[in-house]
């Protein structure tokens, strides 16, 4: 009787034991599933063109707005209130102001590794100076420029940019590819050497297909491209409908102020969101996603803020 006793006591007490080692990890593993989700907030650009300092107080439309300086107090604010912070830009950032004719680039790139841009790709303008001068001022940069569907073999360019990049922010990992605008027509071939254009559509997917494989939370392509145009052009529209992995299209070029992201069903019946902030800098793009264990991302904040120095008290 007291043996009988002993055991269902013991077994009582080891099952109370047990069940109070379980309900911590248990706990635990609740705990993760209310924090599964990911967090990220992305700032862009596009088409800076140059401008290093605001418009000029002319009356103008533009009078006050843009400029550096206002720029990165908006970045830092942001980046104080937030923990994970992609910063972008979608190309053409140089040329059109004096400190391009004068200074080639210099101060453009200096001031984005000074704000901690994390990528950009290359706009047509770009190669204004030529592709020396281009592969000189891109060699300065801290961060990757990437772009694959141009061929920079036998190049000054050769080596200097990459088609993608991975980037972790956090616990998240986010690869970046970049694709630019056909340059015959656009500017004198001499400025692009024996640069080769490639298809972007075609180099694209197989970029973001690598990018799959690397088990990204989010592929975002940087596109110079243009938003859409009324014929064949290829464009960020075309891309978004005919892309199978790409999350995010952040475009230039065509210098539109999307009053909102637009949202496109790729190839694999996903969505595909394509923005643009303009051009000159009078803009700053931000788009917070939330991405789920499942790898589902969700678009929770859309935001273009209009980029101006406050006045003097």
């Amino acid at each position: 009787m007291q043996r009988r006793k002993f055991i269902k006591e013991t077994t009582f007490a080891g099952g109370a034991l047990l069940a109070s080692s379980i309900l911590p990890i248990n706990n635990l593993y609740a705990y993760n599933l209310d924090k599964d989700f990911k967090e990220i907030t992305i700032l862009h650009t596009n088409d800076m063109h140059s401008r290093v300092e605001p418009f000029p107080q002319d009356g103008s439309k533009n009078a006050g707005l843009g400029g550096i300086s206002a720029r990165a107090t908006l970045i830092n604010n942001i980046r104080a209130e937030v923990e994970q912070v992609l910063l972008l830009d979608a190309g053409d950032i140089f040329q059109e102001t004096p400190y391009f004719n004068l200074f080639k680039g210099e101060p453009e790139i200096k001031a984005m590794n000074l704000m901690g841009y994390d990528a950009a790709t290359l706009g047509e303008h770009d190669f204004d100076a030529g592709i020396e001068n281009l592969a000189l001022q891109i060699s300065k940069a801290n961060f990757p420029f990437v772009i694959c569907n141009y061929d920079f073999i036998n190049t000054p360019m050769e080596g200097k940019t990459k088609p993608y990049t991975l980037i972790k922010k956090g616990n998240i990992k986010i690869g970046i590819l970049g694709v630019g605008i056909e340059f015959k027509n656009l500017r004198t071939e001499e400025l692009f050497g024996n640069t080769k254009y490639k298809n972007p559509i075609e180099q694209a997917n197989i970029t973001a297909d690598k990018l799959k494989k690397e088990n990204c939370d989010l592929i975002i392509c940087l596109s110079h491209l243009g938003d859409k145009y009324n014929d064949d052009q290829l464009s960020d529209e075309i891309l978004a409908k005919e892309n199978f992995d790409i999350d995010l299209i952040i475009g230039g070029h065509t210098h539109r102020f999307f009053k909102e992201p637009r949202i496109y069903i790729n190839r694999n019946k996903n969505n595909t969101i394509v923005n643009q902030v303009g051009w000159a800098g009078i803009q700053l793009g931000r788009l917070d996603y939330s991405i789920s264990r499942t790898k589902k991302k969700t678009l929770t904040k859309k935001q273009t803020v209009v980029i101006k120095k406050k006045k003097e008290e």
